[in-house]
């Protein structure tokens, strides 16, 4: 049999060979295999995961529910390739688990294995071959993970990979910057963006891109794009490091763009001026916390008064 292959990033798909399974058509059926398939390096009780993913209050009870959801899982399998139920999950009577040995590739699995190899590693000083993985590895990603499903274990894991996609994504940005493929970089720093479109050193490092690449038109509309968004979103202005790298591409010096592995592209002298606005950012987060625990507590009051009708 050939390799099965599951897609959670994105659209679910399984597929074996040229051969794409469509059985597993219901949220219910993706999202029991789903959970399975993350979390396949241990074995779960029946009990927890019947609670996990059916809500305890609804009319059926959670475990006759992950017995329908199981015997129609691997209906749903076995309907494309003969006996595949047996060989990828091990089931007992209060167990189920992914069979460890099965012939099994996951995109999450192998988007993790990527992440790990360069997580502590600046992304200027990846290798070729570490960074043509990573290349390969961020097109796997083709939408966040199980999309519509909103239980506190998928949201966590959704988040968890979407960051996971995003370090990565800057990462080789630094890598497209070190060997001069601009154009690659750009594009990553615009993936960036789709997710955040307020990140900071993302548009610093698109500025830099941008002017490398010889579009020193493009490198100040970026910064101007930017301060745009700031002021809409958040009501501040960039950092000075930010200003700082738009007076430089303005005067065209290029030799100041070059980054050093120490100071991520910018000049000693101007580190100093981030802190001015790094506090002002600080104390505008610090009366918003203010405001916001004043306006909870009173609305606490006021719940607990029409509860206890003492209004």
């Amino acid at each position: 049999m050939d390799m099965l292959c599951v897609f959670l990033l994105g659209k679910f798909r399984i597929q074996s060979g040229e051969h794409i399974l469509t059985t597993l058509n219901t949220a219910k059926l993706q999202e029991l295999f789903s959970y399975l398939l993350l979390y396949q390096e241990r074995p779960h009780f029946r009990e927890t995961l019947a609670n996990l993913l059916w809500d305890e209050n609804a009319t059926a009870q959670p475990q006759r529910c992950l017995r329908k959801t199981l015997w129609s899982l691997r209906e749903a399998l076995d309907a494309h390739i003969e006996h595949l139920s047996e060989t990828l999950f091990i089931i007992e009577p209060e167990w189920i688990q992914i069979n460890p040995e099965a012939n099994l590739w996951l995109d999450t699995a192998a988007f993790e294995q990527a992440f790990t190899s360069v997580r502590d590693v600046p992304g200027h000083e990846i290798t070729r071959q570490s960074a043509e993985t990573l290349k390969d590895v961020v097109d796997l990603y083709q939408g966040d993970l199980l999309e519509g499903v909103y239980h506190d274990w998928a949201i966590y894991e959704r988040e968890r990979f979407q960051h996971m996609y995003l370090v990565m994504l800057s990462k080789l940005m630094d890598y497209c910057e070190a060997h001069q493929e601009y154009k690659a970089g750009i594009d990553y720093g615009t993936r960036v963006l789709y997710y955040d479109r307020a990140h900071e050193r993302t548009h610093r490092q698109l500025m830099r891109l941008y002017y490398l690449d010889d579009n020193r038109t493009a490198a100040l509309r970026q910064y101007e794009h930017f301060t745009a968004i700031l002021d809409s979103e958040l009501g501040v202005k960039p950092t000075g490091r930010t200003r700082a790298l738009y007076q430089q591409i303005r005067q065209d010096q290029v030799n100041a763009l070059v980054p050093s592995p120490d100071t991520d592209g910018t000049p000693p002298h101007i580190a100093t001026a981030i802190l001015p606005d790094m506090l002002n950012r600080l104390r505008q987060f610090q009366a918003a916390l203010v405001e916001m625990q004043t306006q909870v507590y009173k609305d606490i009051q006021i719940v607990d008064c029409l509860i206890n009708g003492n209004c």
